[in-house]
């Protein structure tokens, strides 16, 4: 016997962690069972999406095909991760980094929508051509080539 099993220091191999309950406490196996199933008929819907008609206007697809996404995270991260059996101390980091990654998007969205707004004649001639779906300025520019350039801007052959 070591000198801290001998104080009541035992570390047995049956809480890992868990507060006093085993895993029969998260439901047992049927539990999980029924969310692979569910895992797997979201991932059902994920590709009926993809090869729907949905598919004709990108932007309602792809939302579908994140919502389903987001669920399926989310039943891995409750079941799969132990984090429904959790104490509440788990809000206390997820909602802040949830804000953050929002005001994050929110922050970055509009920098890279309007990143041409800024270029350079140099840049211009490297970048790649913008398809009709792009920015106003993107197809002003384009059109502005065609006809001889910009008035303004740096550099001149």
């Amino acid at each position: 016997m070591t000198e801290h099993e001998a104080q009541g220091g035992d570390h047995g191999h049956g809480d890992h962690g868990h507060g006093g309950h085993g895993h029969a406490s998260h439901g047992g196996i049927g539990k999980y069972i029924a969310v692979f199933v569910a895992l797997c008929v979201f991932t059902a819907i994920s590709f009926a999406i993809a090869n729907s008609p949905i598919m004709d206007n990108p932007a309602i697809g792809w939302f579908g095909m994140m919502a389903v996404s987001c669920c399926k995270a989310l039943l891995v991260v409750l079941f799969f991760m132990h984090l429904k059996w959790e104490a509440n101390w788990k809000y206390v980091l997820t909602v802040p980094a949830s804000i953050m990654s929002v005001f994050l998007i929110i922050m970055l969205v509009p920098d890279i929508g309007l990143r041409t707004r800024h270029y350079s004649e140099e840049r211009w001639k490297n970048a790649a051509v913008p398809h009709a779906s792009d920015s106003a300025q993107g197809q002003d520019h384009s059109d502005q080539q065609g006809s001889g350039g910009h008035s303004s801007g740096g550099g001149g052959d």
